[in-house]
């Protein structure tokens, strides 16, 4: 028995010592080395950013340079402007002043044989007067802020603004808005629509009674907010924003959404997308389906970004100037589309 135990002793112990040649073997040559690997790829990594943020910032810089140099040069050009303007103004009000007194004083003062020597005189003056027209107001005259817009920078804040926007906003439909045709669900978040239009809801004064139009219960008048839509189970829908000024009770355009000036809309029909503001519909040319629509308001800033939250890329943005509270807007003419939480 002993030796039989003694037998097993040294198995052990032989493969506890190839265990100990195998455990040094890899420490002294793999971890060694990964430790040799890792220090060269976090210092090719640290290169790898400092370049690349180094050449934005260089870029940045460039780019606000110029931008800059731009806007003091559209100032000048518009100051200038009115100085010419002040000027040319200037000398014709006392060019007017002067021929009023003159009329004035030939009128009050002259005999009727006195004044008919000095009719040819005073029919030229006056004509002289005819001569300055009314001032009017010129495009001329006002500061250009299309001037400050460049792609790189739209680019770059639509980027900035899409990825770092503290959170997405969370938002509830107004069940007081949707129309007839649309159901929605009890959290207040999924559209859906239905092919038998009956009387669900009572009508009020907010609820769309013609368009499959609903907008959310949250409105915003300041400030940046996004939100995203899953639109993946609908092949007809609209998404955007629209002014709290749009119109609900009507078939015309005034209430759809995208055909008035109060709305801002990504759309979908079949296979066919666009984007829509007053009216005017641009196809877009798309290389994928998209399953969700992001959507950033910037009121101050008055822009609307359309984009995909699945790779950040920006779809289209359109220049706006909202003067009423904004709210987002829905339509949904097939299946369902859902606010994601």
């Amino acid at each position: 028995m002993n030796f039989v135990l003694q037998n097993k002793l040294v198995d052990i112990c032989e493969k506890l010592q190839l265990r100990l040649a195998s455990v040094e073997r890899f420490v002294e040559e793999r971890l060694s080395g990964k430790n040799h690997s890792v220090k060269g790829e976090a210092s090719v990594a640290r290169e790898l950013i400092i370049q690349r943020l180094n050449h934005v910032r260089e870029a940045c810089e460039s780019e606000e340079q110029r931008l800059l140099e731009v806007v003091h040069a559209e100032e000048e050009r518009a100051q200038q402007s009115i100085l010419t303007q002040k000027s040319y103004w200037s000398e014709s009000q006392d060019k007017l002043l002067g021929i009023k007194a003159y009329l004035v004083d030939t009128l009050t003062k002259m005999d009727d044989a006195t004044l008919l020597k000095l009719q040819s005189d005073v029919f030229e003056r006056a004509e002289e007067a005819e001569g300055i027209l009314e001032p009017q107001d010129s495009d001329k005259l006002n500061f250009n802020p299309m001037c400050a817009r460049s792609h790189l920078l739209d680019s770059l804040w639509a980027s900035i603004a899409m990825i770092c926007t503290a959170g997405v906003k969370n938002l509830h439909i107004d069940e007081r808005t949707i129309n007839q045709s649309l159901i929605l669900s009890d959290n207040k978040k999924v559209l859906a629509f239905v092919t038998k239009k009956v009387q669900r809801y009572p009508d009020c004064p907010e609820r769309f009674d013609y368009w499959p139009n609903a907008l959310a219960l949250e409105s915003f008048q300041s400030g940046i907010h996004t939100w995203k839509v899953d639109v993946g189970k609908s092949c007809a829908y609209k998404v955007g924003v629209a002014q709290n000024s749009l119109s609900r009770k009507s078939p015309g355009p005034e209430s759809r959404l995208g055909y008035n000036a109060f709305s801002w809309v990504f759309s979908r029909y079949d296979e066919e997308y666009t984007v829509t503001h007053h009216g005017k519909p641009q196809a877009l040319d798309l290389l994928k389906r998209p399953t969700q629509i992001g959507v950033l308001v910037d009121f101050e800033g008055g822009e609307v970004l359309f984009y995909d939250p699945n790779s950040c890329v920006l779809i289209h943005s359109f220049r706006a100037k909202f003067t009423d509270p904004v709210y987002a807007a829905f339509a949904v003419a097939d299946q369902s589309i859902a606010i994601i939480q």
